[in-house]
């Protein structure tokens, strides 16, 4: 495979163990998948029209469902398509622009939710001065930075990773990762090391970087609602909860994919399919029914246009 990877095919071997439960899965990968497009699209079109909801923490929320549907897009249609073909197959261009896209995904994430954490820890600890520091140049900024430094360091861990040799071609897993592909290189070479080098410094600056300050935030806020009073701890409690649920949901499920990317070869193919489910299927959905149900801005919007609509049939 030396020095032609770009006409690579890479098998996608989990499939080949699914056998007859390859229908049940495709009906759940493709129900959870549409009902979370639909419920992600309304929620954006509710914070694009009602202008009561263009404040910093629904802005942030955009750009999470957006990062969101790209993610999950970047993977369950190939992943139906393979399921209906029986092609457990895909290009080396393909799996590379997989390896992107999820794992912008995955960074973006992070970094998006590190700065809604940064708006509500705001919101709680400087109530009166929060239009002040939230201004509309700072969301931008913070939204720009959110997107674009993860962007450009994954785009440097898919360069890295695309000029090692490969000397194999099957992948134990039901789509492309980093970590998968890099294992296919040719020995111990420099391009490997630096490589996963850079893999390395990309989970630190991107999972446990946000993590710890995420905690930290939460540690304070949670403090702050014990010691609060009543209705104050209670509404600060509302207001950070959605978040708090989405951020530990996405923790869970990243620290599990992590684990399991370590540990691939030795875990049964039915591990691969829930945590990449868990990972990167079940998060976009939760975002519109959690904030959804616990968010009364939300809910108040629905309700509104809702009934604007009924009244002008």
């Amino acid at each position: 495979m030396n020095g032609s990877s770009i006409t690579v095919t890479f098998i996608l071997t989990v499939y080949k163990d699914m056998n007859s439960d390859k229908n049940v899965f495709f009906i759940v990968v493709f129900l959870i998948y549409i009902a979370s497009i639909l419920t992600n699209i309304t929620l954006m079109l509710l914070i694009y029209l009602d202008t009561s909801l263009h404040k910093p923490m629904y802005i942030f929320l955009f750009s999470l469902i957006v990062n969101g549907l790209i993610g999950s897009t970047a993977v369950w249609p190939k992943v139906m398509v393979i399921l209906l073909t029986g092609m457990n197959t895909t290009s080396y261009a393909g799996c590379l622009i997989q390896i992107f896209l999820t794992a912008t995904y995955g960074a973006c994430n992070f970094t998006v939710l590190t700065v809604m954490a940064y708006d509500r820890f705001v919101s709680i600890f400087n109530p009166l001065k929060y239009h002040t520091i939230m201004t509309p140049q700072k969301v931008r900024q913070l939204l720009l930075a959110a997107n674009l430094v993860p962007v450009v360091c994954v785009l440097g861990q898919v360069f890295f990773t695309s000029q090692l040799p490969l000397c194999k071609n099957t992948l134990h897993r039901i789509f492309c990762d980093n970590l998968s592909l890099s294992s296919l290189a040719c020995g111990d070479s420099i391009q490997s090391r630096v490589t996963n080098l850079y893999g390395i410094c990309s989970i630190i600056a991107f999972i446990i970087l946000p993590l710890l300050l995420v905690l930290l935030s939460y540690v304070k806020i949670i403090v702050f609602i014990l010691k609060a009073s009543g209705n104050i701890g209670k509404k600060a409690f509302e207001t950070c909860s959605p978040h708090m649920i989405v951020f530990i949901n996405f923790s869970i499920a990243t620290l599990f994919s992590v684990i399991y990317n370590r540990l691939n070869p030795y875990l049964p193919g039915e591990a691969n399919v829930l945590i990449s489910i868990n990972y990167i299927l079940v998060p976009p959905l939760l975002h519109p029914i959690i904030y959804g149900i616990k968010n009364q801005d939300i809910r108040k919007s629905l309700s509104k246009i809702w009934k604007r609509k009924i009244w002008t049939i």
